[in-house]
C-alpha cells in the first residue's frame, strides 16, 4: 500500500507555506532547526505561530533575518522585496557543498537550485555561470528551500501528488519591474504542469513552483486515500472569503477494488504509421502513467492500409496526462475519448502456501460470493524457474492449494 502525501494548492504555493504545512503536520521545529544549522548560514532565526486564514487555523513560518540590529520578516507570496542581496549560484551551491548536511539533501538542494538557474538564465538570456539572485538568493529563501527538502523527507511518503496550481492573476513588482502573473521564471518552472488562475496578486512563488513540482509526480483530484493528518502552511496575506493556506495531505492510497466503482475515461486513437517496435515501450509508459488497461486492435485503415486502434482504459483525472503521453510518444494527430460508467468486483490478494513455497492469488468476490480466483502469473513463473517445473503444473497446484485452504478454513 502508497503512502502519499498530496499538495492542495488551491491558493497557489511558497517555500514558507510548504515549511508551515510540515510543521502545521507535526515536524519538529527544534530538529528543523538543527537540520538547518548544518548549512554554513547565519544570521537568522526560524520562527513559527498559529495564525488565523479567513477563518482558518494555519501554521505561519517565517525566516526572521537579523541585519543592522534590526530583524526582518520575509513573506514569500505576493511580490519580491528589493531589499535582499545578489547571490551567485556559485556562491549557493557552495555553501551547499560545504554543509555537513545528509548527502540525499545536499544532492535535492542542490538540484533544486540549478534548476532555478537554468530558469534564471533561459529568461535574461544568459550562461547559468552568470546568474545572481535577486528574491531567492536570499537567506530566507535558501532557507525554504533546503527546509521544506528536509521537511519533505521527514514525511517517508512513497511518492507525492498535487492539484492543478493556482499561479494567481494580474501583476507582481520584482526586482527588473513590474511583471504580469506568474512571472517568467515561475512560468518556466511549471511547463508542463496544470496550471489556472484565480485569485488577485501572485500566489505561486518561484521557491513554491520549484519545490512542488521537483517532487509531484501527477497532478489532479485528490486521488482516493485514507489520510492520517493534514497541515496547514498560511500565506502573508489574510484574504477575505478564501483560507489562503497551502494544504498538505499525508495518507495511505486505497487501492483501486476499494475505491467506488465510479466512472472511466475510454481514450481511442488508430495508427496506422508508426515502427511496431515503439508499440511495446508505449503500453508500458501508459500504465506507468495511471491507465488501468491499455491494449490494441487489429483495424482496416483508408486506403486499404493496415492499422492498429489503440484503447486505453484510465480515471477521468487521468486525461490530461495521457493525452499528453499519446501525443509525445505516437504518430496520432489527435485522440477520442468518452467516459462510461463500470462495475468492477471486490478483489484482493491472498497469499497460498504450496510445495513451492508462497505463491499470490488474486481473488474477486461481490457481496461475499467469489466468482473469479487466478494464482499471480509473475510468482507462478518465478517459482516454475526456481523449481525446474512447468508453469501451469505450479499454477493448477496452486489453485487446488487454494480451494483446499479455503475448505479447511470453514
Amino acid at each position: 500500500m502508497s503512502r502519499v502525501a498530496y499538495f492542495d494548492c488551491a491558493s497557489g504555493a511558497s517555500g514558507d507555506m510548504v515549511l508551515g504545512a510540515l510543521v502545521d503536520l507535526g515536524l519538529p521545529l527544534d530538529r528543523l532547526r538543527a537540520e538547518l544549522a548544518k548549512l554554513p548560514l547565519e544570521g537568522y532565526r526560524l520562527e513559527a505561530r498559529s495564525v488565523d486564514r479567513a477563518g482558518m487555523r494555519a501554521t505561519k513560518v517565517e525566516v526572521v533575518v537579523e541585519a543592522d540590529g534590526h530583524d526582518h520578516d520575509h513573506g514569500h507570496e505576493e511580490g519580491h522585496g528589493h531589499d535582499h542581496p545578489h547571490r551567485p549560484l556559485s556562491e549557493i551551491l557552495r555553501m551547499i557543498d560545504a554543509s555537513t548536511l545528509d548527502a540525499t539533501v545536499k544532492e535535492r538542494a542542490s538540484a533544486l537550485f540549478r534548476r532555478l538557474g537554468e530558469a534564471e538564465a533561459a529568461v535574461h538570456g544568459i550562461e547559468v555561470e552568470d546568474v545572481a539572485f535577486h528574491e531567492v538568493g536570499a537567506v530566507d529563501s535558501i532557507v525554504d528551500v533546503v527546509g521544506a527538502i528536509i521537511g519533505l523527507g521527514w514525511l517517508d511518503v512513497d511518492r507525492f501528488l498535487a492539484s492543478p496550481l493556482n499561479v494567481g492573476s494580474g501583476t507582481v513588482k520584482i526586482a527588473h519591474g513590474e511583471y504580469p502573473v506568474p512571472p517568467p521564471a515561475t512560468l518556466r518552472l511549471v511547463s508542463g504542469v496544470p496550471v489556472y488562475g484565480d485569485g488577485k496578486g501572485e500566489l505561486l512563488t518561484p521557491t513554491g513552483a520549484l519545490l512542488v513540482t521537483a517532487h509531484a509526480s501527477g497532478y489532479g483530484p485528490l486521488p482516493p486515500l485514507r489520510p492520517e493528518g493534514v497541515g496547514h502552511g498560511a500565506g502573508e496575506r489574510d484574504t477575505p472569503g478564501r483560507p489562503n493556506v497551502l494544504r498538505l495531505i499525508v495518507g495511505d492510497e486505497v487501492a483501486l477494488a476499494e475505491a467506488p466503482a465510479g466512472r472511466v475515461l475510454v481514450l481511442e486513437s488508430e495508427l496506422d504509421d508508426m515502427s511496431p517496435q515503439l508499440f511495446g515501450p508505449l503500453l508500458d509508459r501508459l500504465l506507468a502513467a495511471g491507465a488501468l488497461d491499455a491494449f490494441y486492435t487489429p483495424v482496416q485503415m483508408k486506403k486499404g492500409r493496415p492499422g492498429v486502434l489503440l484503447t486505453v482504459v484510465a480515471p477521468p483525472e487521468r486525461r490530461t496526462t495521457i493525452e499528453e503521453l499519446l501525443f509525445a510518444e505516437t504518430t496520432t494527430l489527435g485522440v477520442r475519448w468518452l467516459e462510461w460508467d463500470r462495475t468492477v468486483l471486490e478483489r484482493e490478494t491472498v497469499s497460498v502456501e504450496t510445495e513451492f513455497g508462497p505463491v499470490a492469488v488474486k481473488v474477486a468476490r461481490r457481496e461475499g460470493r467469489v466468482y473469479n480466483v487466478a494464482p499471480e502469473f509473475d510468482d507462478c513463473l518465478a517459482r516454475a524457474r526456481a523449481a525446474g517445473r512447468p508453469v501451469k503444473e505450479v499454477w493448477g497446484i496452486t489453485l487446488a492449494a487454494y480451494h483446499a485452504q479455503k475448505a479447511k478454513a470453514t
